[in-house]
């Protein structure tokens, strides 16, 4: 049985470690609201940005003339996985899920057959993928440490995976990120970039018809190569943001939990520290009674 100065010791220990999660969940609950508003800001714009270029890939005919970002190389069989993830732990499920979700896509394209490249974005999906997928990852691009995200960085990914492209390393990209639904609900998402998957046109977001008669001016496939280049950004930035919205919700949930198991713990060890102290007291008291009663 652990002495008194011992459960002292543990008592104190779990209070500072309480302490610590206490305030991890306040700052991750600030910084929430922040990449929360930012996250739902960019929605809009990436999906009025989706719905714009699937209007112009549909006025196509067969898709003669299209820029090779919507088309694609005419191939399958080599597939660059961008998994973005955090730097930084101590947020629940949210990266072990990102990754998860990339692992088995990843086995799955192995099975049949297909060559797999890995883009991780963050340390921990680097970490956690580099177990099985040592080969397969060809670069690694930490998230600069505490820095917002901005749209520099996705500009720079999304140059990486352009570059490579271009270079005819991959056929399909596909990106991994965790889209942001609420506190406790964070949806592990894949999301193909290349060969683009655009809405079909027909209803846009205001419930109007899309005009099928609206004239383009330069041509569909000019505005295409100037807005699918632009749209890869955008989707990798916005996946970003749900990112940093998901990983805060995230972490907020594991540190309120983890505070609340610390409180949990708090009470069974000083019940179990008055409990030996009662018994130490009521032993000490039984020895001077004897003695009292021998003399």
């Amino acid at each position: 049985m652990p002495s008194l100065k011992d459960l002292r010791n543990r008592i104190t220990s779990v209070k500072a470690t309480q302490k610590i999660t206490k305030a991890m969940q306040m700052v991750a609950a600030a910084k929430l609201r922040r990449a929360q508003n930012a996250a739902e800001s960019a929605r809009p714009y990436a999906e009025k940005m989706s719905q714009v270029l699937g209007n112009l890939a549909g006025n196509l005919v067969g898709g003669v003339g299209a820029p090779r970002l919507l088309s694609g190389t005419g191939e399958d069989r080599t597939h660059l996985l961008v998994v973005c993830t955090a730097d930084r732990g101590l947020c629940g499920a949210f990266n072990s899920s990102i990754a998860r979700l990339a692992r088995d896509h990843a086995n799955r394209l192995l099975a049949e057959g297909k060559t797999v490249k890995i883009i991780t974005v963050g340390k921990k999906g680097y970490d956690i993928l580099r177990r099985q997928f040592r080969q397969q990852i060809i670069e690694n691009m930490d998230l600069r440490g505490n820095k917002p995200v901005d749209y520099d960085f996705a500009s720079e990914i999304a140059e990486k995976i352009l570059t490579r492209f271009d270079a005819g390393e991959f056929d399909v990209a596909t990106l991994f990120y965790s889209e942001f639904r609420s506190v406790i609900s964070q949806i592990p998402t894949a999301q193909q970039l290349i060969p683009a998957e655009l809405p079909e046109g027909g209803e846009s977001t205001t419930g109007a018809p899309a005009d099928s008669a609206m004239e383009f001016e330069p041509s569909e496939e000019a505005i295409l190569a100037t807005l699918l280049p632009r749209n890869l950004t955008v989707q990798v930035f916005r996946a970003l943001l749900e990112n940093a919205a998901s990983e805060q919700g995230s972490r907020m949930s594991a540190m309120d939990s983890a505070t609340r198991n610390a409180g949990e713990m708090i009470k069974k060890q000083t019940l179990i520290y008055n409990r030996t102290r009662q018994a130490m007291i009521t032993k000490e008291l039984i020895e001077i009674i004897s003695g009292a009663e021998a003399l």
